[in-house]
């Protein structure tokens, strides 16, 4: 493992060593144990897309790991003002010892390990959102204890967080459920890669049979960054692909809800599933956190 780009490129062991670090070290943070890995070790975070999580959890965690996070704004960047990114990523790479980036295109992402000499964390992009997911097994974990015959269903759109969630799940073998208007399928190589899981994963436009009998249920939601132009469009789409009651009642009964933030209360999940559910869902935020810290302590350590 040099980089982490998508989830696609990760072996099942490499997944669950992640979440074995991950578990270590927030135990470790809980009991006031130091865990400076990544002592004098600099992190370039690049922020072409704004966040509150991910400035935030990335810059703590390299601070609880002995390391300094440096953030760096595409205005700050003469990536930003038409440098090839092949430059950057050659020039940073003499400077720091691992890169963060949250961007649009993949390519970006891929671009800069290819021509850089140190790791690449991809932070978002459109086509997916790696580190979220790691969190997301993490939560799963906790709660449920294991991942054995477990159903996921996601109810939404086809976008960055079903891509990587398709492909993180079916890897630590749970199957996967998917609910989504024609129009808005998940990407094609992910599509692509479910194939090869079978009955594992269904894809079906019916919310109520996406949520049969499944053990999480997640949203997020119908209009990302970048899509404003689109949200009246979407909001018509997506009527009817909401996480409610009714949603719920067909999932088991103790089925946990996940939902990656910012979440708009009353168009993709009800204030009241959001509520009742808010213990797991914050604690999915929290383990941003340390996923993102046993990555780089993976990636960036001795």
């Amino acid at each position: 493992m040099k980089h982490l780009l998508k989830m696609l490129d990760l072996e099942t062991e490499e997944i669950l060593e992640i979440l074995d670090l991950a578990d270590q070290l927030k135990y470790e943070l809980k009991h006031g144990i130091s865990h400076p890995h990544l002592k004098e070790k600099s992190l370039g975070m690049i922020f072409q897309k704004a966040s509150t999580r991910t400035r935030v959890s990335f810059e703590t965690g390299m601070y609880q790991l002995g390391g300094h996070p440096l953030f760096l704004s595409s205005d700050d960047l003469q990536i930003g003002r038409g440098e090839p990114v092949q430059d950057t990523a050659r020039v940073l790479s003499r400077y720091l010892d691992g890169i963060m980036i949250r961007t649009f295109e993949q390519k970006e992402v891929e671009d800069l390990a290819k021509y850089g000499s140190i790791p690449v964390i991809n932070g978002l992009t459109d086509f997916c959102h790696p580190c979220q997911i790691l969190a997301d097994l993490m939560t799963i974990r906790e709660v449920k204890s294991s991942f054995d015959g477990l159903k996921v269903c996601f109810i939404g759109d086809g976008n960055n967080m079903a891509n990587s969630l398709i492909v993180g799940c079916l890897k630590v073998g749970m199957s996967f459920s998917i609910a989504c208007p024609d129009g808005y399928h998940p990407d094609g190589q992910v599509m692509a890669f479910a194939s090869g899981y079978g009955d594992k994963f269904t894809l079906t436009n019916k919310p109520m049979e996406a949520a049969q009998d499944a053990d999480i249920v997640i949203t997020d939601v119908w209009s990302s960054m970048g899509m404003e132009s689109e949200i009246e469009a979407r909001k018509r789409a997506f009527a009817g692909y909401q996480i409610k009651d009714d949603v719920m009642a067909a999932a088991h009964s103790d089925a946990m809800v996940l939902h990656c933030l910012p979440a708009h209360r009353e168009e993709e999940i009800t204030e009241k599933v959001f509520e009742a559910h808010a213990k797991e869902i914050f604690e999915e935020a929290e383990n941003r956190l340390h996923a993102q810290k046993a990555v780089m302590v993976k990636l960036m350590g001795e």
